[in-house]
């Protein structure tokens, strides 16, 4: 308990009272933050740093973007319930209420950029869906792999999503989950999920930028995996299989959807496919290698390429015997 009078300075100043009610509406940038607050950056940066120190916040890197949220639960869930308790004796802070406002221009802000973005880009994704089975069919089948629509069906527990992109799976199977957290290489796709996470009522979803190679979570964090159309971007799919292997907890699951082996060349060209889809074998012979036990659960056949889900699943049993 000796961090508690650490946490009651940190508040003492109203902006950062105010900064704290504003990362648990959702993640900030320090710009927005200045932006929601009518402050310089410099000194919502000195803010921030003093809720840092105190554990109310974390600061995470994006490109040249820097990302706040709140800290560990241990340390606001309390503080939140007693704002609660006191709002509902004394109302709320006037201030809370005129900064939700601004907050809705940061969302606006969020969703122009997003829509620019997805209109430069709607042309090459457009083409590359039209090779094959419609993406409704793909991710009813992802749904069918993880039990995901069945009454009492195996849970899907803590999700991890690599190379999330614009966080569909997220927004899919977040709901179902005890948590989910999303993971790109790419700060403007990180952007991307925020709003439409958001706009999905999805906004507690954490996003992190990382690389698929050397992910930022601990071990055995996650109990199901998915890497979506993501592995055909790899130079090197089996370690990236065994970095995805390295976060599941005994008995969790990897889920991989990608392509079968194609000859479209020129998505290697245009669209920086480093392979060409994958053989069935190849992919089961990586799962094993990192002590998952694989299986092919569906070929998606239709159009020009043939969409592939493979399970692996990691047993209490095998877990010891690659230990």
């Amino acid at each position: 308990m000796s961090w508690v009078p650490e946490i009651f300075r940190s508040l003492a100043d109203p902006t950062r009272l105010r900064i704290v009610l504003l990362l648990r509406a959702m993640e900030l940038s320090v710009g927005e933050l200045a932006q929601v607050l009518g402050q310089s950056q410099p000194r919502v940066s000195r803010h921030v740093k003093i809720l840092i120190d105190a554990g109310l916040a974390e600061r995470r890197k994006e490109g040249s973007w820097v990302f706040l949220s709140l800290g560990p639960p241990e340390r606001v869930e309390p503080l939140f319930h007693l704002l609660d308790s006191w709002a509902a004796v004394e109302g709320e802070d006037p201030w809370a209420v005129a900064d939700r406002a601004r907050l809705a221009a940061v969302k606006a802000d969020r969703a122009a950029a997003a829509e620019r973005y997805f209109a430069q880009h709607a042309s090459e994704w457009d083409e590359l869906r039209s090779l094959h089975i419609a993406e409704s069919e793909v991710e009813a089948a992802i749904a069918r792999a993880l039990g995901a629509n069945e009454e009492g069906g195996r849970p899907v527990g803590r999700l991890v999503d690599i190379g999330t992109g614009t966080g569909r799976m997220i927004e899919l199977f977040g709901p179902a989950a005890n948590s989910a957290l999303g993971i790109d290489r790419s700060p403007e796709m990180l952007r991307l999920a925020r709003v439409k996470l958001t706009e999905a009522g999805i906004p507690a979803t954490e996003l992190r930028q990382g690389d698929m190679y050397a992910l930022p979570l601990p071990s055995e964090s996650a109990d199901t995996v998915i890497i979506h159309q993501v592995l055909h971007y790899a130079q090197q799919p089996a370690a990236a299989i065994a970095e995805a292997t390295r976060l599941l907890a005994p008995g969790g699951r990897l889920l991989i959807i990608d392509f079968a082996p194609h000859e479209r060349e020129e998505l290697r060209i245009r669209d920086a496919h480093a392979r060409l889809g994958f053989a069935d074998e190849a992919v089961l012979k990586w799962m094993s290698a990192t002590g998952l036990k694989g299986r092919v659960v569906e070929h998606l056949r239709g159009g020009e390429l043939t969409v592939t889900i493979w399970e692996g699943e990691l047993s209490e049993a095998r877990l010891k015997v690659v230990a």
